[in-house]
C-alpha cells in the first residue's frame, strides 16, 4: 500500500483519500473500528460507481503500517492517537492535516494547543518519526469531488527536509496541486491557524476558497 490515512473517516480523511485513489495509489483508510473503516470505503465506491478507486479499510495500526501516514484525526485526538501507534510510526513520514479550531460565539476560531501547534504535538509525541504539516487549506467538498480539479497551492512544513520532499512528492501526484516549503514545524501554527479565516469564508459566501500564491513560478525544494 502507498498511503495510509489513520482516522481517515472524517470528512477530510475521506476526501484526501478518495482523492489520491483516484491517481492511482493505493490507500488505507484507517479507523478505531475496521468496520467503520469499511463502511467509509464502501460509501465512496458507492459515489463513484464508474470509477476504480484503490480504496483499502482496516483499523489504525494496519493504515499506520503504510510506507508514508497521514494523520487525519480530530485534531485534540492526534498526539494521543500517534502516541498509541508509535511503533508503527517510528522512522516514516507522518503528515499532520490536523487544524486546532473550535466555534465560539458562533464563530469558527483558532485555538493554540500546546506546542503551537497539531504537528509539533504529533513530533512530540512520536519523536522518531518524520513529521510534516500539510493540506490544511483544501476544502473537504473540492478534495473529494472528483468530477473537478483539486485545485490549489498547499503549503508544508517539516523540520525534516526528507520528509518535505515526500510529502511534496504526494502532493504532486495530484493535477492542480502545487506543494510549497513553508519552513520549520515552527510555522505550523500559523497556518494551521489561518484555516478558520477560509472556513468562515466559504461558510459566509458558499464558496470553496483556497490558497493560490502569486509571484512564485512553480514549486520548490528544500
Amino acid at each position: 500500500m502507498d498511503v495510509g490515512i489513520v482516522g481517515g473517516t472524517g470528512p477530510a480523511g475521506r476526501a484526501l483519500a478518495a482523492r489520491l485513489a483516484s491517481v492511482g495509489l493505493q490507500v488505507v483508510i484507517g479507523s478505531r473500528s475496521a468496520d467503520r473503516a469499511a463502511e467509509i470505503v464502501d460509501d465512496i465506491h458507492k459515489k463513484w460507481p464508474d470509477r476504480d478507486l484503490p480504496l483499502h479499510p482496516a483499523a489504525n495500526p494496519q493504515a499506520a503500517a503504510a510506507p508514508l501516514v497521514v494523520l487525519a484525526t480530530p485534531w485534540d485526538a492526534a498526539a494521543d492517537t500517534a502516541a498509541g501507534l508509535r511503533a508503527e510510526l517510528s522512522g516514516k513520514v507522518v503528515v499532520s492535516m490536523g487544524n486546532a479550531l473550535a466555534k465560539i460565539d458562533g464563530e469558527l476560531q483558532a485555538v493554540v494547543p500546546p506546542g503551537g501547534s497539531v504537528a509539533w504535538g504529533v513530533q512530540a509525541a512520536v519523536p522518531e518519526a518524520l513529521v510534516s504539516a500539510a493540506f490544511h487549506h483544501l476544502p473537504a467538498r473540492s478534495l473529494g469531488d472528483l468530477n473537478r480539479p483539486a485545485s490549489g497551492d498547499v503549503l508544508v512544513c517539516s523540520d525534516h527536509p526528507e520528509a518535505f520532499e515526500a510529502t511534496a512528492d504526494l502532493i504532486r501526484r495530484v493535477p492542480d496541486l502545487r506543494p510549497f516549503d513553508a519552513g520549520s514545524l515552527a510555522a505550523a501554527g500559523p497556518v494551521e491557524a489561518f484555516t478558520a479565516v477560509l472556513l468562515s469564508l466559504n461558510g459566509r459566501y458558499k464558496g470553496r476558497a483556497t490558497i493560490h500564491l502569486t509571484g512564485i513560478d512553480g514549486d520548490n525544494k528544500r
